[in-house]
């Protein structure tokens, strides 16, 4: 068979959607690379997707259903048909129906694929079923909030505009390891002479590609951003007209907020002397057209709403809105692009239907009655890894009346507490439609090679399982294109007829979000809101975290590794062995208080568990601070212990996302342990 390259999409939680070119030749990828002609990409793959082609075809990969022979969590399984995964699925949810209801069964799924037709395509099969909803919220949708709080409806600004900036702030964010192509704009803004800050909890390797770094304490940015707009006000460098013009509730905010908000009495509650906080404030709002790039991160904590509204009003203070390459970007949201609800299909929800966290699986399983969770479908995520804590999590799995079907590529930590395992497809095995959450572009995919073994796609299944359940329904007996075509055909201001014929062609395609010259901000008052009446905290304020009350003194921060997403990739030895292991970051000081030595094994914990590292000691991480990168397996952790027994199932201020990042430990060397 002729060797030829096909273009395809990266399918994974991460703002940029790459374009990718496959190399294949006898059904196999032999080889991928990022597409030149991709607006974003540019011929740009991070780390994890420059072979991906060892993922697909890994000696790992699950190619047939699996049924369980041993016990839970043992990952003893033995081979069965589809056809009798099947039908032991359907016949078991039909029973536990009878007696306890639908909404006895619980789906769970998030980001292993964005694809809009395989990530959202089982939303549909549980409405039709009558299933518990999921809240899909783990990830940062307290940014949303905090955005939306102040911009309402606005579109971002092209996060490509930070290239006409002279000063870039990447904030919470290490693009090195999770946007390289973010960094790949801010190294060329800093080419055209603009200054480069970044601000984390710790020196990231984007720290050290920065002009200057400013390391915060956990959860203090938003006590940043007040100090500095306190400066900015009480130095006169807020710009009036633009004020007068665009923005509301801004007297109120000064009036009543910032007073309180000196650089001296922030200074402890973010981590930065007073001075620090004057110049990085005078220094913004000097800027002509300062661009503040905003991660994920720092949303996780209990004030993560807060923190991103208060950020928020940075610009609008400032008036750097008005000039080209200034202003905030927290993320794109183009829902409007494409109508999302062919797929996900709400009017099947026949009554209302009791939404359960995903931030909160470990009460789910294990308290949730009337009706309990009798049953939990997982498919393209791994909770027993990535949810918040982890204990109760694996205690939920663990019960002898759970049942549990895994759809997944890997006998992932949650796989080995399946009753049944399905194989799944990964994204070059079934066709989709993608769009990015970092700018405006969308693109679609078609299968390049065919499915290894018995693997079958998310919408695959889902039609087997609503024929199983003897449905009639006619959408579930259409095809996965079947659904694409149905997405592009709306028209749409986000896209004309020519772009949408080069989407079906498989070319990546700008999507231009509607805007208003004469209401550029699209609020209920046509104003940058600094004050929200709707909002039970009217003006953004200091708010705390969760974790100052929790009575240990070290603040855990669980980061993101160049080598792995969330859990994923860990199947790959080349990504995971240079890892070396699980390991915790700490001070020297704080080591030495501990009698750790680097090196040794020490065990972090707190009320929720403990979890075993080995230590490194760094200058990289301050005080008070420790961090660990990756959220491993279960498999390739001494004592099966993840990060996440340490995280809690508690949510942030607003958004009801996950707090993952609002944990306080202690450290003790293992054998005092």
């Amino acid at each position: 068979m002729s060797r030829f390259t096909v273009r395809s999409v990266c399918p994974f939680d991460c703002p940029d959607t790459c374009g990718m070119l496959v190399e294949v030749e006898d059904g196999r990828a032999l080889r991928v690379s990022g597409d030149p002609d991709h607006p974003v990409t540019r011929g740009l793959l991070c780390p994890k997707m420059n072979h991906y082609e060892r993922t697909v075809h890994s000696a790992r990969r699950l190619t047939r259903p699996l049924l369980r022979s041993g016990a839970k969590g043992e990952g003893a399984f033995v081979s069965i048909s589809w056809a009798e995964a099947i039908e032991r699925i359907c016949s078991r949810w039909r029973e536990l129906i009878a007696t306890h209801g639908a909404e006895c069964i619980l789906p769970y799924s998030y980001a292993g694929t964005m694809g809009l037709v395989q990530r959202n395509s089982g939303h549909a099969f549980f409405h039709y079923l009558g299933a518990s909803r999921l809240e899909r919220t783990i990830c940062s949708p307290a940014k949303d909030a905090g955005w939306k709080q102040i911009m309402g409806d606005t579109p971002a600004m092209d996060p490509g505009g930070m290239r006409q900036s002279d000063l870039v702030i990447l904030w919470g964010i290490n693009a090195v390891a999770t946007s390289i192509h973010a960094m790949r704009d801010a190294r060329e803004a800093q080419r055209n002479g603009a200054r480069l800050w970044a601000i984390d909890t710790y020196r990231t390797p984007t720290c050290e590609a920065a002009d200057e770094a400013f390391i915060v304490r956990p959860g203090g940015d938003g006590a940043l951003a007040l100090g500095m707009l306190h400066c900015m006000v009480r130095e006169g460098l807020a710009d009036a007209a633009f004020i007068r013009d665009n923005v509301l509730g801004f007297d109120e905010f000064a009036a009543k907020v910032l007073p309180d908000c000196a650089p001296e009495r922030m200074a402890p509650i973010c981590g930065l002397p007073a001075e620090t906080i004057r110049r990085l404030a005078l220094e913004y709002a000097r800027a002509r057209a300062p661009f503040i790039r905003l991660g994920g991160g720092l949303t996780r904590y209990g004030n993560g709403a807060m923190t991103v509204r208060t950020i928020a009003c940075l610009p609008a203070v400032s008036g750097a809105w008005q000039r080209p390459g200034g202003g905030v970007f927290t993320g794109t949201s183009t829902g409007p692009a494409f109508p999302l609800h062919k797929v996900t299909r709400e009017d099947f929800i026949r009554e209302p239907i009791r939404l359960v966290s995903m931030n909160q699986l470990g009460h789910a399983l294990n308290e949730l009655s009337a009706p309990p969770v009798m049953s939990l479908y997982c498919y393209h995520s791994n909770p027993a890894s990535v949810a918040p804590d982890q204990n109760a999590v694996i205690r939920g799995l663990g019960r002898a009346d759970l049942f549990t079907v895994v759809h997944e590529r890997f006998l992932t930590d949650t796989a080995r507490y399946a009753d049944i395992v399905l194989p799944a497809t990964s994204s070059l095995e079934q066709g989709d439609l993608y769009r990015c959450y970092g700018g405006y572009h969308s693109q679609r995919c078609g299968a390049v090679i065919p499915p290894v073994g018995e693997a079958k796609s998310n919408w695959e299944v889902f039609s087997l399982l609503a024929q199983g359940m003897g449905w009639e329904e006619p959408f579930f007996r259409q095809s996965a294109d079947d659904l694409v075509e149905q997405l592009l055909a709306l028209e749409t201001p986000w896209r004309d007829e020519a772009s949408t014929e080069r989407l079906r062609k498989g070319e990546p395609v700008f999507l231009a979000p509607p805007r208003d010259p004469l209401r550029p901000w699209q609020t209920p008052s046509g104003r940058i809101e600094i004050r929200n009446e709707r909002e039970p905290e009217p003006l953004p304020r200091l708010l705390p975290t969760h974790a100052e009350g929790d009575g240990f003194p070290l603040r855990l921060q669980p980061a993101t590794t160049p080598f792995a997403l969330n859990s994923s990739f860990y199947e790959q030895d080349e990504l995971r062995l240079p890892q070396k292991g699980q390991t915790l970051m700490m001070n020297p000081a704080d080591a030495e208080a501990r009698h750790c030595a680097a090196g040794s094994e020490v065990v972090a914990y707190n009320h929720r568990g403990e979890v075993g590292f080995c230590l490194k000691v760094t200058e990289r991480v301050p005080a008070g601070t420790v961090v660990t990168e990756g959220v491993w397996w279960r498999e390739f952790i001494p004592g099966g212990g993840g990060v996440n027994c340490l995280t809690s199932q508690r949510l942030t201020d607003c958004g009801r996302g996950s707090t993952l990042y609002d944990v306080a430990v202690e450290v003790c060397g293992k054998a005092d342990s």
